[in-house]
C-alpha cells in the first residue's frame, strides 16, 4: 500500500471506490484499519480514502511535538499531492478534531464534514483521562494498556458478548504496527491543547455530529457543544453503542453517514437521472 512523503513525515494512505471522494481519519490510538466495518458500505457508492496520521500505524513522525493543526496540514498537503479539491469528510474523536481544523484552515476543500464521537474542547475528566493514556505506555505492557482503556471504549453490553474483549485485546497486540509511546504522547498532548469552542461558528459546510448514546468517554454533552456553535449542524444520537461505535454498532454509524451524505447530492442524483 501507498506512503507519499508530505511536510517531514511519511504519510500512509488507502483508496477504494469509485464516486466523490470521501476521506477518512482515525483517532487517538488508531490508524485507517479503524474503519474497516463500515469501509464495504462506503465504497459501494463513494471513493473511501483513509490515511494514517503522522506517528500511528504506518506513517511516520518525528519525536519532536506536533499539533492538531499541524496534522490537518499534513491532510491538506495530501489531497493537493493527489489532486483532489474537495472532500466529504469524516473524523472519529481525535480524528474529528484534526477535521474541524481542517474545515476551518481550508474550507474549499470540505464539501462535507462528519464528526464522529468528537469534540471542540475536553472538559477536566476528559483532559485527565487523555493525560494518563499518554503517557501509560511507558509503565505498562500494551495488554495491559488495552485492558485499562476498553472500559472507556465499549459499553457493558458490548463486554457480554464472550470472548469479544480478549479478541480484540488479542488483536492489539499482535497487530504489526503498534503504537509508539513518544506517539501517543504528542497525539494527547495535541489532543488537550485544541480548541474550537470560539471557532465553530466559522464552519459553514454541511455538518453530521454523530454520537452514541452511551459514549463515556466524549459524552453526549460534546456533540451538542459541537451541534450547537456550528450553523445548521445535524445531531444524531445513536442508541445503541459508546465512544467505540464503529465497531459496537457499525450498521447504525454507516447508515447515519449515508443518510446524511444522500440528503448533499443533487435533486436529479435521487431521482436516478
Amino acid at each position: 500500500m501507498p506512503k507519499v512523503k508530505i511536510n517531514d513525515i511519511d504519510l500512509f494512505y488507502d483508496i477504494k471506490g469509485t464516486g466523490e471522494p470521501l476521506l477518512l481519519i482515525a483517532g487517538f490510538l488508531c490508524d485507517h484499519a479503524y474503519w474497516s466495518l463500515i469501509m464495504p458500505s462506503l465504497i459501494s457508492e463513494y471513493q473511501v480514502i483513509r490515511i494514517d496520521n503522522r506517528g500511528m500505524g504506518r506513517s511516520s513522525a518525528s519525536e519532536s511535538q506536533y499539533s492538531i493543526k499541524q496534522m490537518a496540514g499534513d491532510v491538506a498537503a495530501f489531497l493537493d499531492f493527489i489532486g483532489i479539491d474537495k472532500v466529504h469528510l469524516a473524523g472519529h474523536s481525535m480524528g474529528g478534531q484534526i477535521a474541524q481544523e481542517l474545515a476551518l484552515a481550508y474550507p474549499k476543500k470540505i464539501q462535507s464534514l462528519m464528526l464522529l464521537s468528537s469534540l471542540a474542547k475536553g472538559d477536566q475528566l476528559f483532559n485527565s483521562i487523555i493525560e494518563t493514556w499518554g503517557t501509560l505506555l511507558n509503565h505498562v505492557d500494551l495488554k495491559l494498556y488495552e485492558k485499562i482503556l476498553l472500559p472507556w471504549i465499549f459499553t457493558d453490553a458490548f463486554y457480554s458478548i464472550t470472548g469479544m474483549i480478549e479478541g480484540l485485546i488479542e488483536f492489539a497486540i499482535k497487530y504489526p504496527f503498534p503504537p509508539t509511546t513518544h506517539s501517543l504522547y504528542h497525539h494527547s498532548r495535541a489532543m488537550l491543547d485544541f480548541d474550537t469552542t470560539d471557532r465553530l461558528e466559522q464552519i459553514h459546510c454541511p455538518t453530521l455530529v454523530l454520537v452514541g448514546k452511551q459514549d463515556i468517554l466524549t459524552p453526549l454533552k460534546f456533540s451538542q457543544q459541537l451541534a450547537q456553535g456550528i450553523p445548521n449542524a445535524e445531531l444524531v444520537v445513536i442508541d445503541r453503542g459508546g465512544h467505540g461505535f464503529l465497531i459496537e454498532s457499525s450498521d447504525a454509524v454507516v447508515s447515519a453517514m449515508l443518510n446524511f451524505l444522500r440528503k448533499l447530492k443533487p435533486a436529479y442524483t435521487n431521482l436516478g437521472f
